[in-house]
């Protein structure tokens, strides 16, 4: 009990000495939310953080349901028999164009899968489509959760997968974990990143030990190295715009790299110059002279940026670029 309250006065300090306490605290998710017992729930300096601690002297951060990223990840075509329960209710063309996903929250909960080489990458692969990525494993090497979410399929199946653990992540993004030799959680259950679910096989449709890996969105797969650098084992960003470009087989991270990159180095250039534009409307008794010293410019400044020329009437409410 001693530890207990120790722990309850350090992780109080650290809550009221800095604006948000997860900036010099390291998160370690426990493997099992139902391993111990809750003894306390703590406030943060985060309203939407609390710590939990448990009879063995174990604590966690937890987020509140206030900040569910998507209120229907868990019930939309919730299917716990089904592989692809979105199959028959949503169409491709139902998807929005563009959909932004905040990959993770202030827990910053993430963690690498497994460590392994990458043997087989998305896209086509003899002619048909391989909807995910093949990381070398030994059997028997543990798997584990990427983000936190819930199990929504768990089985072995007879299927090209063979032994498969599928997670719906708070995001509403599934994660397929495929040729498992066993199974560590069951559908249903609460998962936390860095979670053991599953240990490494050859089952199914495999011609060796590894792991299949996918990631998809309604039922739509992309390549996980859009949110995966696989040979750090770091997220490549917190937020990804997932585009319903990313779901055709041909898209893959690799090959949409320069133009990504290009389109991220406009938007950022469009923002910077949209930041510096000023605008002004005219008021009674004003004219371009006056206008132009009220604002740092020029006249012939407005002029180029309004299309105008120096001798133009301005009417009372006419909004004028001057920047």
């Amino acid at each position: 009990m001693k530890k207990i309250q120790l722990l309850i006065l350090a992780l109080c300090g650290v809550a009221t000495a800095v604006a948000n306490p997860l900036d010099s605290l390291t998160i370690k998710p426990i493997e099992k939310l139902k391993s111990a017992i809750v003894v306390d729930t703590l406030l943060t300096a985060d309203k939407h953080l609390s710590i939990v601690l448990f009879n063995d002297n174990s604590w966690r951060y937890i987020r509140t349901a206030e900040i569910q990223p998507d209120s229907t990840a868990f019930t939309r075509c919730w299917s716990t028999e089904k592989i692809s329960p979105y199959r028959d209710s949503v169409a491709l063309s139902q998807i929005p164009s563009a959909v932004p996903i905040r990959l993770v929250d202030s827990l910053r909960s993430y963690r690498y899968p497994i460590k392994g080489r990458i043997t087989s990458r998305y896209g086509l692969r003899r002619r048909v489509n391989h909807n995910g990525i093949d990381i070398a494993l030994k059997v028997g090497d543990t798997i584990c959760s990427a983000f936190d979410g819930r199990v929504r399929f768990s089985k072995a199946t007879d299927t090209g997968y063979g032994t498969l653990v599928i997670i719906r992540h708070d995001n509403g993004i599934e994660t397929y974990h495929g040729h498992l030799s066993a199974r560590l959680v069951e559908a249903g259950e609460r998962v936390v990143a860095g979670q053991p679910i599953a240990l490494g096989g050859n089952s199914g449709r495999s011609t060796g030990p590894h792991l299949h890996f996918e990631c998809r969105y309604m039922g739509q797969s992309f390549d996980p190295e859009r949110l995966i650098d696989f040979k750090t084992g770091d997220l490549r960003r917190e937020e990804l715009l997932l585009k319903r470009s990313y779901f055709s087989i041909y898209s893959n991270y690799e090959q949409d790299w320069n133009g990504e990159k290009l389109l991220a180095d406009a938007d950022k250039k469009e923002a910077a110059l949209s930041a510096e534009r000023r605008y002004y409307k005219v008021r009674q008794g004003d004219y371009l002279g006056k206008i132009a010293a009220r604002n740092h410019t020029s006249v012939a400044a407005i002029c180029r940026l309004n299309g105008i020329k120096a001798n133009a009437i301005l009417p009372i409410g006419k909004v004028l670029r001057v920047k």
